[in-house]
């Protein structure tokens, strides 16, 4: 169940607006490389040290296989690919590597999470 809050936020396009109020999701913590690794075990026959070093080594393919400009697909999770801001080029002969700015990081969510977050179930909290 995802936690949600009330929080006032400003209109920017009229300023002079009343605030309304609009959901928020809040976390409710976070889970690590080591949680993640105990709970896998806990549902297979696999020891925890071993799926916290299978989970290290998808973390180094899958920053290797985007660094090769490669779409890393996570089953239903989703996929991952890497894209760029560039500065516009008045001829296209001109684009190079020089022209980005910066990489950044796209993701996909797969038909998976897709279909949880059409039944994912909220409840509002004190703020």
């Amino acid at each position: 169940m995802i936690a949600i809050k009330a929080m006032s936020r400003l209109n920017p396009q009229d300023v002079t607006a009343e605030n309304k109020f609009y959901a928020k999701a809040i976390s409710q913590g976070v889970i690590d490389f080591e949680r993640l690794a105990y709970l896998v075990s806990n549902q297979c026959t696999v020891r925890e040290s071993d799926c916290y070093a299978v989970l290290r080594a998808l973390e180094h393919n899958i920053m290797d296989e985007l660094k090769q400009g490669k779409v890393v697909q996570l089953g239903g999770l989703g996929n991952f690919q890497v894209g760029v801001s560039s500065n516009g080029e008045v001829l296209a002969e001109s684009v190079s590597g020089n022209s980005v700015k910066k990489a950044h990081l796209n993701f996909r969510p797969g038909a998976k999470l897709r279909d949880m977050l059409e039944i994912v179930k909220f409840k509002i909290i004190a703020g």
